[in-house]
């Protein structure tokens, strides 16, 4: 299968650069998967499961939670505002945020801003819990 350049990036520095035959994000509005030779292509990532296919057919799976991405003649970019490969998430660490967020949603009493960032820390733990199985 045809490869194209491709680099993952956080605020944190490269995570990932070198060739690929896919790299599968959630975007938005969907599942987007980017492979050689997509046409020049930009948007924003949302939350959720992210995974890269290398040229050997390799898959790593990662927990990707906000950024953007895009393919411009023929070079991939994915700046990612987290990018956690799937070895590197802290299993426990995810379980007690999410039972966290989840006893201070049931408590209750948030204001608004409060119980949207309760509600996003709540889905940042279900997506690194979700990929790190």
């Amino acid at each position: 299968m045809k490869t194209f350049p491709l680099v993952i990036g956080t605020p944190d520095g490269i995570l990932y650069e070198g060739e690929a035959e896919r790299v599968v994000v959630r975007s938005m509005t969907g599942d987007l998967a980017i492979l050689a030779g997509h046409s020049n292509y930009c948007t924003a990532i949302g939350m959720g499961g992210a995974h890269v296919v290398l040229p050997d057919g390799t898959r790593k799976d990662a927990a990707c939670i906000g950024g953007m991405i895009s393919m411009i003649n023929g070079n991939c970019r994915v700046l990612a505002t987290t990018w956690e490969w799937k070895e590197d998430i802290d299993q426990e660490r995810a379980e007690k945020a999410k039972e966290n967020a989840r006893l201070a949603l049931e408590k209750g009493g948030l204001s608004d801003k409060e119980y949207k960032i309760v509600q996003a820390k709540l889905q940042r733990a279900l997506v690194r819990i979700g990929v790190s199985k």
